[in-house]
């Protein structure tokens, strides 16, 4: 199977930077889109952003500017650089591929990791 581990999380002030990582492994064959989406408390979990195999990225109108998504094929990581943090991007922040995984026998599928708390203090 296939699984993701997220790190990089934590607390900091607004204004303030972090970089979370996200490693893919396991009987993967190859990886089409990759990112991050965010769940605060007692909302829906909703887009960050993606990247996709050729670098395509997207995303969400309220990180534009200050968060950058980036991956490196060979290590099956994606990153997520996050600039000028504010209060309201306190959230867990998943990670996402969309990949085609097994041995012999190939699936497309979907795997999330179990998530990363990013808080902002104000």
């Amino acid at each position: 199977q296939v699984q993701l581990a997220e790190s990089g999380g934590g607390l900091v002030q607004a204004g303030g930077s972090l970089r979370l990582s996200c490693a893919a492994s396991g009987s993967i064959v190859s990886i089409d889109r990759m990112g991050w989406y965010r769940q605060a408390p007692g909302k829906q979990r909703e887009l960050v952003a993606t990247i996709t195999g050729e670098e395509s990225t997207n995303y969400a109108d309220s990180v534009k500017g200050r968060f950058t998504v980036s991956r490196d094929n060979a290590k099956n990581t994606v990153y997520l650089q996050m600039n000028s943090l504010k209060p309201e991007d306190t959230a867990v922040y998943y990670c996402f591929a969309h990949l085609l995984y097994g041995s012999g026998r190939y699936r497309v599928g979907d795997f999330w990791g179990h998530g990363t708390q990013v808080t902002v203090s104000s």
